[in-house]
């Protein structure tokens, strides 16, 4: 160690840590010129420290990350997980889910994935969406893959916030309003439109076609929940309005009724009444 070291055997000792404790070929080596060179200056030994001292997250277990262009992925393809790792790291700019056996998207999976560009959730058995599930990423994210899943029905609130071009080809839909308002808001994949089918539908006529087919042929299905509102809000009217008939009909009978009772017994006059009591105090 050089004489510039001398003096400073807590820089000494933590510089040596460093080395031991990670055993990196690059950082190894830096460490052990700085070590051999007697001309090296307290400024290089802590440079050095710098190195060797591991800055970036941990990476989940059985996923690899990679950097390319200063850009991080993180790649959990075809690794049998059953929910979305919650290790990921803060950095990461492609995260790759696909072919695994997810079934659920949380509220808030990705919040803290400020910097994530594109998610890929394609292949797995996804059935429920969240209202909130992506939630801290709608301004960034440029590219969502849904497509492949089990989803049969999505929050509108969940993919209407978002930017990202979707793909949600190849699920079984029940083709209603909320995803009939995807379908016309949300920017989806031109490639991927034509691919999302109705699995389900109010009318038998409509299963099995796409539902861009479907709509074009003039169905409505948010016309369709709107007439339902309607008719709902009239039987409810109607049924106030015909208690209230009843109401007023039995009010007025009971009062008819009252009246006819008292002209049957009419009351006794005062002159005949007293002529009663007397009669009555004779015998």
């Amino acid at each position: 160690m050089g004489e510039a070291l001398q003096g400073h055997p807590g820089a000494l000792l933590l510089l040596r840590s460093c080395c031991h404790a990670r055993g990196a070929a690059s950082g190894h080596a830096q460490c052990k010129m700085t070590l051999t060179t007697t001309t090296t200056s307290v400024a290089q030994a802590f440079f050095c420290l710098l190195l060797c001292i591991p800055w970036g997250s941990s990476c989940p277990p059985s996923c690899q990350c990679t950097e390319r262009a200063g850009a991080k992925a993180v790649l959990c393809s075809s690794q049998h997980l059953q929910e979305i790792p919650k290790d990921i790291p803060r950095d990461v700019v492609l995260l790759k889910l696909d072919a695994n056996s997810i079934t659920r998207i949380p509220s808030n999976a990705f919040r803290h994935l400020s910097h994530l560009e594109e998610i890929d959730l394609s292949g797995n058995a996804i059935e429920k969406i969240d209202r909130a599930a992506f939630r801290g990423v709608a301004a960034g994210l440029r590219s969502l893959d849904l497509s492949g899943n089990r989803i049969r029905s999505i929050p509108k609130e969940a993919l209407l916030a978002l930017g990202a071009k979707l793909r949600l080809a190849n699920n079984p839909w029940h083709c209603e309003c909320a995803l009939q308002e995807v379908l016309w808001e949300a920017r989806l994949d031109p490639d991927s439109v034509r691919d999302i089918t109705c699995h389900t539908a109010p009318r038998q006529e409509y299963v099995g076609k796409p539902l861009l087919q479907v709509l074009h042929a003039g169905a409505n299905f948010c016309s369709v929940r709107q007439r339902s509102t309607d008719v709902a809000v009239l039987v409810t009217m109607f049924g106030w309005f015909a208690m209230l008939v009843i109401y007023v009909i039995c009010y007025v009978r009971h009062n008819r009724e009252r009246s006819c009772g008292h002209r049957e017994h009419p009351p006794a006059l005062p002159g005949a009444r007293g002529r009663a009591e007397t009669s009555s105090t004779a015998l």
